[in-house]
C-alpha cells in the first residue's frame, strides 16, 4: 500500500472563537429544558408587551437594532451582532422591540425553561404598578 501523506489538519479552530458574551445566571430552574427561538418584528414594531420567563434567556441580534429593557436596569439598544442575556423567573422584561422604522429586526433567543410553565407569561398594568420602583428611571 501506498504511503499517503494525510493533509494537515487546519488550526483555524485555535483562533475561531469569539467570546460574545459570559452571564452567570441567578438560577436554573430544576429539570430545564433548553429551547432556542428565532423571533422577527417589522421596522418600528414595539415587540412583546411586558412579560417575563421562568427561566434564563440568552439572545444575540442577527438583523436590526432591538431596544431592550430589564427590569432593574436602563434600557440600552442592542445592535446586529451583539449579545445580550436577561435572568429570567421573577424578573420582568420590559421591551424587546424594534428600535428602527426603516429595517425589520431579527434575533435569536435561546431559553432555559421551567418544566410545566410557558416560556413567557405577561405581566398585567396592576403588577407593573405595584413595581414601578424596580424599573430603571426611563430617558426624558
Amino acid at each position: 500500500m501506498p504511503d499517503i501523506d494525510p493533509k494537515p489538519r487546519s488550526t483555524a479552530w485555535q483562533t475561531a472563537l469569539t467570546m460574545l458574551q459570559e452571564a452567570a445566571p441567578p438560577f436554573i430552574p430544576q429539570g430545564a429544558h433548553a429551547m432556542t427561538v428565532v423571533i422577527e418584528f417589522p421596522p418600528g414594531d414595539p415587540g412583546t408587551p411586558p412579560h417575563r420567563h421562568s427561566g434564563p434567556a440568552f439572545g444575540f441580534v442577527l438583523e436590526g437594532e432591538m431596544l431592550l429593557e430589564v427590569e432593574g436596569e436602563p434600557e440600552r439598544v442592542v445592535r446586529a451582532g451583539e449579545a445580550f442575556w436577561e435572568p429570567g423567573g421573577d424578573v420582568i422584561h420590559y421591551q424587546d422591540g424594534n428600535n428602527r422604522d426603516d429595517i425589520p429586526l431579527r434575533f435569536t433567543v435561546t431559553m432555559l425553561c421551567e418544566p410545566g410553565k410557558p416560556m413567557l407569561t405577561l405581566v398585567d398594568e396592576e403588577e407593573l404598578a405595584q413595581r414601578k420602583d424596580r424599573r430603571a428611571p426611563r430617558p426624558s
